[in-house]
């Protein structure tokens, strides 16, 4: 496993770093985003979407659970596993089939669904500090 450190000083470079992921991760990726509430996961998916081309609105899936996009013939698909009360209720979605080698999917709060959703080829893990965040990226298969 490799690991990768970035201090992010603000927005601009949650996105960057986001934009900069999205062109190293190739379909059928899974990915996994950690941090508290506020971390920055989500600006980090808007960076990821934008960086492969998408210029449409980026929200949460907090409350739907998941967000469906396409940029370039590709299916993202940004899961929030927040408010997952029980890592089965992922079967009445069919988990299983965002999982299809073809789509990228990026799921925040994966550890709420373990059991149901495969390892991950990265897990970013956004934590503050001061008034920036720190990624910590750790690859399954090195460096990318």
């Amino acid at each position: 496993m490799n690991t990768e450190r970035h201090y992010l000083a603000d927005e601009a470079a949650t996105l960057e770093l986001g934009a900069d992921l999205g062109r190293r991760l190739a379909p059928g990726s899974c990915v996994y985003l950690r941090g508290d509430l506020g971390a920055g996961k989500t600006t980090l998916m808007r960076g990821l979407l934008q960086g492969l081309g998408h210029r449409g609105a980026v929200k949460s899936p907090t409350y739907t659970l998941v967000e469906p996009y396409e940029v370039g013939g590709v299916p993202i698909y940004h899961f929030d596993l927040y408010r997952l009360g029980d890592p089965e209720e992922l079967e009445m979605i069919g988990i299983r089939d965002y999982f299809d080698g073809r789509a990228l999917c990026v799921l925040e709060w994966p550890d709420r669904g373990r059991g149901m959703i495969p390892e991950p080829d990265l897990t970013v893990t956004l934590t503050v500090d001061g008034r920036g965040r720190q990624a910590n990226l750790e690859w399954a298969h090195g460096q990318h």
